[in-house]
C-alpha cells in the first residue's frame, strides 16, 4: 500500500492510497453454519435471481409479504427522496449480501412480536445463514471503502500554505460513511411488538449463499402472539418462503 505524507499544523499524517487495512476480527467469523468445504464460496459478490420474486402468506389474520430485494429493487428503493430525504442515493448494501424486503401486517386483535435476528436462510447444500446486522455491515463497509476515495476527496480540498499543502484535517478524520449507516438504520427491520392494525416493513440481509446453491428457504420463526398476563406468548407462528435460486 502506498502512503502520502501530509504536513499540516506541524502534524504528519499518513494517508493510505492503495488498499484496505487488516480485516476486522468480526469479519473473520464463519459466514454460515454448514460444511467447511463450501465456506469459501459463501459471501462472494454476486447477483442472484430468485423465483418467485414476491411471496405472501397469512396465518390467523397475520400477513407476511416477502420480496427479494435485487440490485435493481435496491436502486429504486434507496433513491426515493420521500423516504430517505438527503440520504437518498446508492444502496448501502454491497453485492456480498442477499437482501429481502419484508412487510408484516397485524390484522389480529392482539399484539404480536417479531425478532428479525432470528430470521434464517437455508440452502440446499446444508448451509444455514443468520441475518447480518447494521453494525456488521457498517464494519464491512469501513473495511471495503477504498482509501484512494478518501485521499482523492481530501486532495481536492488541499490549499497551499507556508509549510506546503494545507489539508482539511476534519475530513481526514471524519470519513465514516454516515449516509450509508443512516440508510440502513432507517430501513432495517427491527425487533419489537406490533399492535393490532400496525403495518411494518423493512429490509433484512444475509451473506450471499454458496455458489452452487439452487434452492433457498427463508424462515421467519417464532412470530409470537396471544400473550398472557405475564407477557408470555401462548401462540407462535413460523413462516417459510421457498425460492429457486440462480446465480447470474
Amino acid at each position: 500500500m502506498r502512503h502520502v505524507m501530509v504536513y499540516t499544523m506541524g502534524i504528519v499524517i499518513m494517508v493510505g492510497t492503495g488498499c484496505a487495512g487488516r480485516k476486522p476480527s468480526l469479519l473473520l467469523e464463519r459466514q454460515a453454519r454448514g460444511p467447511l468445504n463450501v465456506e469459501s464460496t459463501i459471501g462472494l459478490p454476486a447477483a442472484w435471481h430468485l423465483e418467485p420474486v414476491v411471496q405472501a402468506q397469512a396465518k390467523g389474520n397475520l400477513e407476511v409479504y416477502v420480496n427479494h430485494a435485487s440490485l435493481e429493487f435496491q436502486k429504486n428503493f434507496f433513491s426515493d427522496k420521500k423516504v430517505f430525504g438527503s440520504y437518498a442515493g446508492l444502496t448501502p448494501y454491497y453485492p456480498e449480501f442477499l437482501v429481502f424486503y419484508v412487510k408484516v401486517t397485524n390484522k389480529t386483535e392482539k399484539k404480536i412480536r417479531i425478532n428479525p435476528a432470528e430470521f434464517t436462510l437455508v440452502d440446499d447444500l446444508g448451509n444455514q445463514y443468520a441475518t447480518v446486522g447494521v453494525d456488521y455491515i457498517t464494519t464491512f463497509a469501513d473495511y471495503r471503502a477504498p482509501f484512494a476515495t478518501t485521499t482523492r476527496s481530501v486532495l481536492e480540498d488541499a490549499r497551499p500554505g507556508y509549510f506546503g499543502l494545507s489539508f482539511p484535517v476534519g475530513r481526514i478524520i471524519a470519513q465514516k460513511p454516515q449516509g450509508r449507516f443512516a440508510q440502513m438504520q432507517q430501513s432495517s427491520l427491527q425487533p419489537g411488538y406490533l399492535f393490532p392494525g400496525v403495518v411494518y416493513d423493512g429490509l433484512v440481509a444475509f451473506w450471499t449463499p454458496a455458489a452452487e446453491a439452487k434452492k433457498l428457504h427463508l424462515v421467519l420463526p417464532n412470530v409470537k402472539t396471544d400473550f398472557d398476563v405475564n407477557d408470555w406468548p401462548k401462540t407462535s407462528f413460523d413462516f417459510q418462503f421457498d425460492f429457486t435460486a440462480t446465480k447470474q
